[in-house]
């Protein structure tokens, strides 16, 4: 064959390995079974977080990042570095909330926090995804390398949230990110990086004692304030 025409189809054949290939389809309903099988099987995770919350009244969105752990069966240790210091602990016997600069601490009911916080619930597998959403496949060209995302509409919708979507690792079936969408249309973007499955984390972790200086603001229901945190 004439070097020209070999030369067009070597070009043709690059041309065609350069283009680039359509997300494989994945079973929305199978992948989120998945993540439920993967989330029962381990028993702590921990992980680094980027979030970004936008008001949609103001157009205003907050960054923040920080540390994430967590310890079944429902342990959490939530620390935000940036842009201010807060510590949320869910502990054994109550929750604590504490904004170091303000050196202000706020105690909650264990059931009241995990049941109204929309992004514990899906990070701690509380959010039965096959039970509690209608699933389905997000747009494959929103997910990342080896990623799948999946679209979430709440079998019952509330306030806080309307509409949901998951970002998954498929080589791990863990969930990478979460963007949660509430009433207002105010939403709240969670990125996980680095995540490490079944980490030896002491309980030490996830207790708490405020500060002598700190004012402690006491929302637990009086037959839990005895309780030691």
């Amino acid at each position: 064959m004439p070097i020209l025409p070999l030369f067009l189809a070597g070009l043709v054949a690059c041309f065609l390995l350069a283009v680039p290939r359509p997300a494989r389809a994945v079973d929305a309903g199978e992948l989120a079974g998945r993540i439920q099988k993967k989330y029962a099987a381990i028993s702590a995770f921990s992980a680094n977080f980027k979030q970004a919350i936008r008001n949609a009244a103001s157009g205003d969105t907050e960054h923040r990042s920080g540390q994430f752990l967590f310890k079944k069966p429902v342990l959490v240790r939530w620390e935000t570095v940036k842009p201010e210091k807060e510590l949320l602990i869910v502990g054994k016997d109550a929750v604590w909330d504490y904004f170091e600069e303000d050196k202000e601490a706020y105690r909650y009911s264990v059931a009241e926090v995990i049941s109204s916080k929309t992004m514990l619930r899906f990070l701690t597998g509380k959010a039965n995804l096959t039970e509690d959403f209608h699933v389905a496949p997000g747009k494959p060209e929103e997910a990342g390398p080896g990623q799948a995302v999946l679209q979430l509409a709440p079998r019952e919708p509330e306030p806080g949230l309307v509409l949901a979507k998951v970002w998954v690792d498929l080589a791990t079936d863990m969930i990478a990110r979460v963007y949660i969408q509430d009433f207002y249309a105010n939403t709240n973007d969670l990125t996980l990086e680095g995540v490490v499955a079944n980490p030896k984390l002491a309980d030490s972790l996830f207790t708490f004692t405020p500060p002598k200086e700190a004012k402690v603001h006491d929302n637990a229901p009086a037959r839990e304030r005895d309780l030691k945190p």
